[in-house]
């Protein structure tokens, strides 16, 4: 099947030329019919299969020309970086259609954004909370929405904006088609489908665990983390095979620590995204390593989530992931568009139970290459890697945070009371024989005052 045969106006058609596609991917034949038709749809593939694209193109054949000022279709993503990605894909996809598209995100002046708001607007790319935060100040109406995406939604489960994603669905129109889209399926994805969505039509391209057929996998065991170091410093001399590498790590401590290593190393060569860099630092790191002016790239898991990312050669995965699905968002970073990669994983002793999870989600071994001779192996520890000392006998420590310390005494006797709670209205009840209320007060002071008389 190619793009020509699917039911695409002929402005679609000419962007998709210019774009140099002419055949769609699985997720994007499978999802064309059941998008346009306006049902909810639920869509599983792997990363790297064209998921942008299999819920836009069907948007896009069915949008039709306004100037209204309220947009009319929401796309939901956990990511700033994912947020420009996909403004760009929608841009390139609508060259010959006329559609107002733009993309909000936190960490940026609300301010301007909100101008942009104001022009008026077809498509709305942003991040759960700047939405919100949109909507709320009234910058912003979602009352015109008839479609709603929500693209990686597992990640943003894991960024935990469940309380943010419901409130949003609170103010959206109840009439309206949900698309959603993820490399995996969990319990709590389930639980929001089943929560939002109505008889949503699931299509599913291949269980989260199966390898890319185009991706070459290995791995090495290695000792510890600066033995890592070295040895990756050994493999990216070789600059000619090399070429554009995304280096995964666990957190953004390992981050800094082999970006300051590599600077000195590979001085211009490398660059660092996270969630503690500025915003405009991660867009010109990921620019730098897109257009091939730095050639590494270190990256957190939630940071890179998402990214396409184009003529990736190598994803080394500097540590080896708890969760095996994480590995396979990974490794889809390269060989993607039919193209090959190489990935690489390091395994230390103590990771090597979460290898043995991946590859039996993968049902295949990742080959074990033998260490190189020439690279040093290091006795230097991080200080997460080193053992952790326990004092035999602190007398200044206590040895439960729960039990009580030397200052501890007994209560006075006027603190031991139970609070029973309301003891107005046990008093005002025993005093008056009935519960005071404004009535009542009135009522019984003057059969008070009548007594005493």
């Amino acid at each position: 099947m190619t793009f020509q045969d699917l039911n695409l106006s002929t402005q679609l058609l000419n962007a998709l030329d210019d774009l140099g596609f002419d055949t769609p991917t699985p997720i994007q034949e499978q999802a064309f019919s059941p998008v346009m038709s306006g049902k909810d749809v639920v869509g599983i593939a792997q990363t790297g299969t064209g998921k942008t694209y299999a819920y836009m193109l069907p948007i896009l054949r069915m949008l039709k020309y306004s100037v209204q000022q309220n947009p009319r279709v929401l796309v939901l993503v956990p990511t700033r970086e994912l947020v420009v990605q996909v403004v760009d894909e929608i841009e390139k996809l609508s060259t010959y259609v006329t559609v107002r598209i733009a993309g909000v995100y936190g960490g940026t002046n609300i301010n301007t954004q909100k101008q942009v708001v104001a022009q008026g607007l077809d498509i709305i790319v942003a991040t759960p909370g700047r939405l919100y935060d949109l909507a709320v100040s009234r910058a912003l109406q979602l009352k015109s929405i008839q479609k709603l995406v929500i693209d990686e939604v597992d990640v943003m489960m894991d960024l935990g904006f469940r309380h943010q994603l419901m409130n949003i669905f609170d103010i959206l129109p109840r009439q309206r088609q949900n698309v959603m889209f993820s490399a995996t399926m969990t319990e709590e994805v389930e639980n929001l489908i089943t929560e939002i969505f109505v008889n949503p039509q699931k299509i599913s391209i291949a269980k989260s665990g199966t390898p890319l057929d185009n991706i070459k996998q290995f791995g090495y065991n290695v000792s510890n983390f600066y033995t890592k170091v070295n040895l990756l410093e050994y493999l990216l001399e070789h600059e000619e095979e090399y070429q554009k590498t995304l280096l995964f790590v666990a957190n953004k401590r390992m981050a800094d620590r082999l970006f300051e290593r590599f600077e000195k190393t590979f001085p211009d060569q490398c660059a660092v995204i996270h969630s503690n860099k500025t915003q405009n630092y991660r867009l010109r790191s990921i620019e730098h390593f897109e257009t091939g002016e730095q050639r590494i790239l270190i990256a957190t898991d939630v940071m890179a989530r998402g990214l396409d990312i184009d003529d990736i050669t190598h994803v080394i995965n500097v540590d080896t992931p708890e969760y095996p699905e994480n590995y396979m968002h990974r490794i889809g970073r390269t060989g993607r568009a039919h193209k090959k990669g190489v990935s690489l994983v390091l395994t230390t002793e103590k990771e090597q139970e979460h290898l043995e999870d991946i590859e039996t989600l993968m049902e295949m071994k990742v080959e074990q290459l033998d260490f190189p001779d020439q690279v040093e192996i290091s006795t230097e520890l991080t200080p997460e890697e080193q053992p952790q000392i326990k004092e035999i006998y602190n007398p200044h420590k206590r040895p439960n945070d729960d039990e009580a310390g030397a200052a501890f005494h007994e209560k006075k006797e006027k603190n031991r009371k139970v609070n029973l709670g309301g003891k107005y209205k046990r008093e005002t009840k025993k005093k008056y024989k009935k519960p005071k209320t404004r009535g009542d007060k009135t009522f019984n002071l003057k059969h008070k005052k009548r007594k005493k008389k």
